[in-house]
């Protein structure tokens, strides 16, 4: 009666073994995931949050080329570096770009946005533009003599410092080559001396005079 039942019970654990201690060995791992204590630190970072990680107040920053000479020098009130995306937030900013030719540009705005090495700038709130070419800008102390030969004013100018590329998708007043123009956009390449405007568009120009005969053409 014995070997009777007892046979078909080995052969059963025989046959089954290899599962059960499959099994068990899943649940203790599982077991012993579930009551490890998980480290301090978190393997996934979050998200970087806007918010800058260092600030300065009545800062002077200037760019020198590869020549040795000033290309970009950025003044302002107040300025905020923003990690998350390496820009800077100037507050009542004053900037000198010069040229590769010698040209200077002044601008001036209520606020800007740069990127960390000043070659694009956006200009927002209050912005006043000046380019001067090379033979009108002072050589002792760096500032411009003379009439600019380009100037705008407005509330948004995007400015390429490398390239030197004024740009504006809102409306701006225009002084240039003896004219007032009055655009709802605009862009001025000064490598090139082109300027473009698009949008509803007025335009004023002192009438031409004849030295001989002392009248207006």
């Amino acid at each position: 009666m014995a070997r009777s039942w007892l046979w078909p019970l080995q052969s059963l654990l025989a046959n089954y073994l290899p599962l059960l201690v499959m099994a068990l060995l899943a649940v203790g791992s599982w077991w012993l995931l579930k009551n490890t204590p998980q480290r301090d630190g978190v393997d996934v970072l979050p998200p970087a949050k806007h918010e800058p990680d260092y600030q300065m107040q009545n800062f002077d920053l200037q760019r020198v080329g590869a020549d040795g000479l000033m290309r970009v020098r950025i003044e302002g009130r107040a300025l905020r570096h923003y990690p998350d995306t390496d820009t800077l937030e100037i507050d009542g900013i004053s900037l000198r770009s010069y040229g590769s030719d010698g040209g200077l540009t002044i601008a001036t705005a209520n606020r800007a946005i740069s990127n960390s090495d000043g070659s694009e700038v956006q200009l927002l709130g209050g912005v006043h533009v000046q380019r001067f070419d090379p033979a009108a800008k002072g050589t002792t102390n760096g500032t411009a003599n003379g009439a600019p030969k380009l100037e705008v004013r407005g509330e948004f100018l995007h400015a390429f410092t490398n390239t030197e590329i004024l740009r504006s998708h809102l409306p701006v007043q225009i002084n240039y080559a003896g004219g007032e123009l009055k655009a709802q956009s605009f862009e001025y390449q000064y490598l090139t001396s082109r300027l473009s405007f698009g949008g509803r568009t007025q335009a004023r120009f002192a009438a031409a005079t004849d030295k001989k005969k002392g009248a207006a053409l």
